[in-house]
């Protein structure tokens, strides 16, 4: 019997926490991009209902990145913003941060600003942006970007200089805008601005700021857009899912013990560690730290071996190539420069067969 009324109590604790935990997320409820869709908002309305479905790193593998790095940040697609910005957005926000606002939050949102085959929504030179404002805040103003021709967002982190300022609103009054009906998550009023981006074709990153009116909150948004694509664009060749059960996906189990490389120690060093993040059924996750050593650094290259037959299938943070089992994984430009004991990271999608042994890794710093 005191098991039993120790059992009813705990679920009653259960079920308090959650309620209590819904009503402060629908008090703390802000916004996004929703149309071109945010890259977190995306994420979360493609597999919110799925995320844990090994599918989603070959259809989908710049979100299952960003899931795998922190799926706080795709249930809170409505809270990337950063506070006390006093109208200096720049300073606020370094390049290669854009799209995680300056890394706001700590990590939570860092994997956003990842370079890769984010999908993307295709459009026209003309077309609207669509922000749905869940909390009625209001806006003092919009401000829409686009990225010049010559970005490429498949390879390169967002920076200011990359961005054309095509349209700058005034302001907007609490609760105006369309009041959304038919998806009860968006539960405020949406707010559609026409904007125009000539001389723009293929994959480009559309980016809005968001000054809302009833404090200094400021939202950073980056929508993946293909110009004068057809259809609707998939991140990879792969099929589409099979109704076929998948097995769920483990929570990061490594498959051996990290490897690192000698410590870095002597000027112009590096080092590396390699560590298996999730697996699925015929393939695994693996992200790489470099870190440089006594001296500060220009660039780095990681290599190693797979003895398992392992094929590479995607990344973000490097540039790897491949020949047979043997993989060389060279810094992407952003990334290259660390200070003394400074370092970053690179992560991959891969394919295994059998075993995954973890391989020992070499680091060349320049």
């Amino acid at each position: 019997m005191v098991l039993r009324i120790l059992a009813v109590a705990a679920t009653a604790a259960v079920l308090l926490a959650t309620a209590l935990a819904v009503s402060r997320d629908a008090a703390d409820a802000h916004g996004s991009t929703i149309n071109p869709a945010s890259r977190n908002y995306g994420c979360w309305k493609r597999w919110g209902n799925d995320f844990q479905n090994p599918a989603m790193a070959t259809q989908d593998p710049m979100c299952w990145q960003a899931w795998q790095a922190d799926p706080s940040a795709m249930w809170n697609w409505n809270g990337l913003f950063r506070e006390g910005v006093n109208g200096n957005h720049q300073a606020a926000v370094p390049n290669g941060q854009l799209c995680s606002a300056g890394e706001t939050g700590g990590v939570r949102y860092a994997a956003l600003d990842n370079p890769g085959n984010w999908q993307a929504t295709n459009v026209g030179t003309n077309f609207n942006v669509t922000v749905h404002d869940q909390a009625l805040h209001g806006a003092d103003y919009f401000r829409i970007y686009v990225t010049r021709q010559g970005f490429n967002p498949l390879t390169q982190r967002l920076g200011w200089g990359d961005l054309e300022l095509v349209r700058e609103t005034g302001r907007y009054a609490p609760g105006e805008g369309t009041r959304e009906t038919g998806d009860p998550v968006l539960n405020g009023v949406s707010i559609t601005m026409p904007v125009s981006a000539p001389g723009r074709s293929g994959r480009h990153i559309v980016f809005v700021i968001w000054k809302a009116s009833h404090s200094d909150q400021n939202y950073y948004w980056c929508s993946d857009v293909n110009f004068g694509g057809t259809g609707n664009p998939q991140p990879t060749a792969t099929p589409t899912r099979t109704p076929t059960p998948t097995p769920t996906r483990t929570a990061a189990p490594p498959t051996g013990t990290p490897t690192r490389t000698p410590p870095a120690g002597g000027p112009g060093s590096c080092s590396a560690t390699y560590t298996v993040t999730g697996t699925w059924s015929g393939g695994f996750q693996a992200e790489v730290r470099v870190a440089a050593g006594s001296a500060a650094i220009t660039g780095w290259t990681v290599s190693w071996t797979f003895g398992n037959g392992q094929q590479v299938s995607n990344s973000w943070g490097a540039t790897i190539t491949t020949s047979g089992s043997s993989v060389t994984a060279r810094d992407a430009g952003y990334n290259g420069s660390l200070g003394a004991g400074g370092s970053t990271t690179f992560g991959f999608l891969a394919s295994q067969t059998g075993s995954n042994a973890v391989p020992s890794l070499t680091c060349t710093a320049t």
